[in-house]
């Protein structure tokens, strides 16, 4: 079974992947994380209730924000849906209108969350670090549920068998 470590400057999020039911998106991930795409890179999207939005590469640099949750590896992926329902720590590929749109940024589901069932790709889901999710999910947002005072920064994403 492969895993991921998030590790955040609030803790560690471990991520148990469910590639039966998405083997793009688990081998897309994992090769993203080993290529430290991921390092450096922000949860830009934070809506408690819900859910937390990272892995956008326009979020490591600052001067860029109008344009965080609109970077991407440079390729999407098909989606690939499953009937895996959207149930907190679930974990799953952000994408736009398109289904077939993901690419790199991905969400992590504080609360259950349903009605996204069968229209996002679920690809993992969390063994440990909810906590980490939900202090992070409940920080102070601005008007975009972008994290305002503090960054939560995604440190650094280790794949292990």
């Amino acid at each position: 079974m492969t895993n991921a470590v998030i590790e955040t400057n609030f803790g560690n999020i471990q991520i148990s992947f469910l590639p039966d039911l998405a083997p793009e998106h688990v081998r897309n991930f994992t090769k993203l994380a080993n290529d430290k795409f991921y390092d450096g890179t922000l949860f830009h999207r934070v809506i408690p209730g819900f859910m937390i939005q990272g892995g956008d590469p326009n979020t490591k640099d600052p001067n860029m924000k109008g344009q965080w949750g609109m970077g991407g590896p440079g390729y999407s992926i098909k989606a690939e849906f499953s009937s895996r329902s959207h149930h907190r720590g679930i974990v799953s590929m952000a994408r736009s209108q398109d289904p077939d749109s993901g690419g790199s940024q991905f969400f992590i589901v504080t609360s259950d969350s349903t009605f996204l069932d069968k229209q996002y790709t679920v690809f993992g889901e969390v063994v440990e670090g909810m906590d980490v999710a939900d202090k992070i999910v409940n920080l102070p947002r601005d008007g975009n549920d972008c994290p305002n005072q503090e960054e939560a920064k995604i440190i650094k994403v280790t794949i292990s068998d």
